[in-house]
């Protein structure tokens, strides 16, 4: 069965209360370039989950922090290195910026994505790199007030080598990053498959988490972890059927119904998630480098040759 395609739409941005203090900044609509971030708000000051995408957006952010704290954000956690996350740090006068100490080696080696080529143009602003000046190898807490909020790497490659979660376990709030989009397609090219799969079912699942802050896409509840492990096990079993059949990855996407999957935000991703997984299948570890030109030049001709919509 074939569902009608998303078509990419922009909208205003929200910050949702999702707890005491917590708050959820959705926006919409999650699509290329157009992540989410959390607040921990305190007597003396603030935390935040991620950047965003653009100058623009991460001022708009900064707003919208102003309309429910006078305090200053102290402390700014990249959940992993891509540039919607981060490319708005430099914002962030006063923040101590924290992540895994991969998230800053990938985000110096990866610099500013600036005119991306794969995508449809849009303006950046003037942004500047600011990498994170604390790491961490496992694990860390931090408090906000009395909230404590654990910040863990995943120990594996899944949708980047680097990826951290933000739990607050008095609240059962989970700031998944991009381990976990809602109604958009995961996206695996810089991490692993097989490491997104390990990790939902090892590391997120056992959370029970109830409520969920995504990377991407609307605030979810504990079945978003089994929604996303069913599309990339749908992937495995592409791939593996792919690999048998010496098929390559965008003649595997193209020859495949997505199926319930089909409506979701950016369904290309199918054809980098295939690289990835195939790349895997023939030998490379978890995370190795990957020709990400190739796959991406693939995602632009699974969809008819145009550039993939973005509307940051």
């Amino acid at each position: 069965m074939s569902t009608a395609p998303h078509v990419a739409t922009s909208g205003t941005p929200v910050l949702h209360e999702v707890a005491d203090a917590v708050y959820g900044y959705v926006q919409p609509d999650g699509s290329w370039w157009i992540n989410n971030t959390g607040l921990l708000v305190g007597r003396h000051g603030a935390v935040s989950v991620d950047a965003c995408a653009t100058e623009a957006r991460t001022v708009a952010y900064l707003e919208a922090i102003r309309k429910v704290t006078d305090r200053p954000v102290r402390t700014l956690v990249n959940t992993h290195h891509h540039g919607d996350h981060t490319h708005g740090n430099y914002l962030f006068r006063d923040a101590t910026i924290v992540a895994h100490e991969k998230t800053r080696d990938a985000l110096l080696e990866a610099g500013l994505w600036r005119n991306p080529p794969f995508w449809t143009p849009f303006e950046l602003g003037d942004v500047e790199l600011e990498p994170p000046s604390m790491t961490y190898a496992d694990e860390l807490t931090l408090w906000v007030d009395d909230t404590r909020c654990e910040v863990r790497h995943v120990g594996t490659p899944a949708h980047t080598t680097n990826d951290s979660v933000v739990w607050l376990p008095e609240q059962s709030v989970l700031f998944a990053g991009d381990l976990l989009f809602s109604g958009g397609t995961p996206f695996l090219l810089m991490g692993s498959v097989a490491g997104a799969v390990q990790v939902l079912e090892e590391v997120l699942a056992p959370l029970g988490a109830r409520t969920i802050v995504p990377g991407h896409g609307e605030i979810s509840g504990p079945g978003l972890v089994d929604e996303v492990l069913g599309y990339l096990r749908f992937v495995q079993d592409l791939a593996a059927r792919a690999h048998a059949d010496g098929v390559a990855p965008l003649e595997a996407a193209r020859s495949t119904d997505l199926g319930q999957y089909a409506g979701w935000m950016d369904v290309e991703r199918i054809v980098g998630n295939l690289h990835r997984a195939l790349y895997e299948l023939a030998g490379a570890e978890r995370g190795a480098p990957i020709d990400l030109a190739a796959a991406l030049g693939d995602m632009v001709a699974y969809n008819g040759g145009r550039p993939l919509t973005c509307l940051a």
